[in-house]
């Protein structure tokens, strides 16, 4: 099959018409769109950080193991650490940071 005149068709930049410029348009503003909502829920989703919790990540028996606890149940667990005490480090720092006293009923 000849193709006429390919050579010309191959060294012209390729014109762009109202359709396509209108096609971009609309699938970029889609991409933006999509972006900003996605954006929205991270910023409103989940829930806020309590400061009475106590947060540890610790080494287990299969990997890693979290420990997190709040309010009453964090307050007892740092006023008597008696089952946790290979974490105790760990502990007396998570206590400390959530105003708990560590060890003294």
């Amino acid at each position: 099959m000849i193709m006429h005149d390919q050579s010309r068709r191959l060294s012209e930049p390729l014109r762009w018409g109202r359709r396509e410029k209108t096609v971009v348009a609309v699938l970029l503003s889609c991409v933006v769109l999509a972006g900003g909502g996605l954006v929205g829920y991270a910023l409103t989703s989940g829930s806020s950080a309590r400061a009475d919790c106590i947060h540890l990540t610790f080494a287990s028996t299969l990997g890693g193991a979290q420990f997190e606890r709040c309010g009453q149940r964090a307050r007892a667990i740092c006023a008597s650490p008696r089952s946790l005490r290979s974490l105790e480090d760990d502990l007396r720092v998570a206590c400390r940071r959530a105003g708990f006293a560590f060890g003294a009923r």
